[in-house]
């Protein structure tokens, strides 16, 4: 198999594994917990960032189309551009900063997790600018409701990814089925 091919039937697989976590979720309030953070972050270590932000828009445009992708199996515009649809949005930011940090550092998890929890806070910023404004509640409410409560269970997603993504990126490398890519040498 060529190195597009691969990089094509990679990227369709990470979005398939996005779209079966990301829906499955506990609603604590307006904003559900759910998978979808840990599997965009271990698409980030396996697929890089180029190729995550393709999975990830992918996965947004599944959900749009009506696909029941997001949290609690829904889908649509109306999710899309709902309460929580800047935490949707927020993925493309997430995994850019994250990428970019976790395609030159991943192998040291000290960086590399630094990265993610800068990427999240920014997930968050959207996330809460968004909320607040769509659901007309102050920026402190929209932080009570759809940030404190996640910090804790993200911390663990990204401790997860720090230390599963390394391991699953080499066994990858191994098998032939990802390269790393120049950036990605340093430690």
């Amino acid at each position: 198999m060529n190195t597009k091919t691969k990089d094509l039937v990679l990227t369709a697989m990470m979005t398939s594994v996005i779209c079966v976590l990301s829906p499955v979720s506990i609603p604590i309030g307006p904003v559900p917990v759910s998978l979808a953070t840990l599997a965009i972050l271990l698409t980030i270590y396996i697929l890089g960032m180029k190729k995550a932000l393709a999975a990830i828009l992918l996965y947004l445009l599944i959900g749009l189309a009506g696909v029941p992708v997001f949290s609690g199996y829904s889908a649509g515009p109306a999710k899309l551009l709902g309460p929580t649809g800047g935490y949707l949005i927020g993925y493309i930011p997430m995994a850019a900063i994250a990428g970019y940090i976790i395609d030159r550092y991943y192998k040291n998890r000290i960086i590399s997790a630094a990265g993610m929890i800068l990427a999240t806070a920014v997930l968050y910023a959207i996330g809460t600018a968004w909320l607040s404004y769509s659901a007309s509640m102050g920026f402190k409410e929209a932080l009570m409701a759809g940030v404190i409560p996640f910090i804790p269970l993200d911390l663990v997603k990204i401790a997860i990814a720090a230390i599963l993504g390394p391991v699953i990126k080499q066994r990858l490398e191994k098998a032939g089925q990802v390269s790393v890519s120049e950036s990605s040498s340093q430690n």
